[in-house]
């Protein structure tokens, strides 16, 4: 009975390091940048496709990796700024106050290059029903 109860408590604690280590490995893996979404309706003259808005928080040297988005967007910078790194372009700032286009499906990376402020963008998309906010590149 005390060996049975000493294996379960060895294994439990196993597991326990082990979901502890895989839960602190994926926090060091996680991406920086946290998307909010805040609406996602139907659109009436576009069978199939829907309208998502989100916000995008990039906090001091943060990088969303490079991703694609399902749809078309208009993405406006409301605070600080971020430099995008389109594939096959030249990388861009978007500063707060400004907007830009993004095609849909259109791998690109951004970067806060600030050591002190966050960047934050509102992001509006026209996608299919029911597509996720961004999709990491292969």
């Amino acid at each position: 009975m005390t060996r049975t109860l000493l294996l379960l408590g060895t294994a439990l604690a196993g597991m326990l390091i082990g979901a502890v280590g895989a839960t602190y490995v994926n926090a060091q893996n996680a991406p920086q940048i946290t998307r909010t979404e805040i609406l996602r309706k139907p659109m009436s003259a576009a069978e199939g496709k829907e309208v998502v808005v989100f916000t995008a928080d990039v906090p001091p040297g943060g990088v969303a990796d490079r991703h694609y988005h399902p749809g078309d967007e208009a993405i406006y910078m409301l605070q600080g700024s971020l430099v995008f790194t389109p594939d096959h372009e030249q990388p861009f700032e978007l500063k707060a106050g400004e907007i830009t286009f993004n095609p849909a499906k259109h791998i690109h990376q951004a970067k806060n290059m600030s050591a002190s402020e966050p960047a934050k963008v509102l992001n509006c998309m026209i996608a299919e029903t029911g597509q996720p906010l961004a999709i990491p590149a292969p």
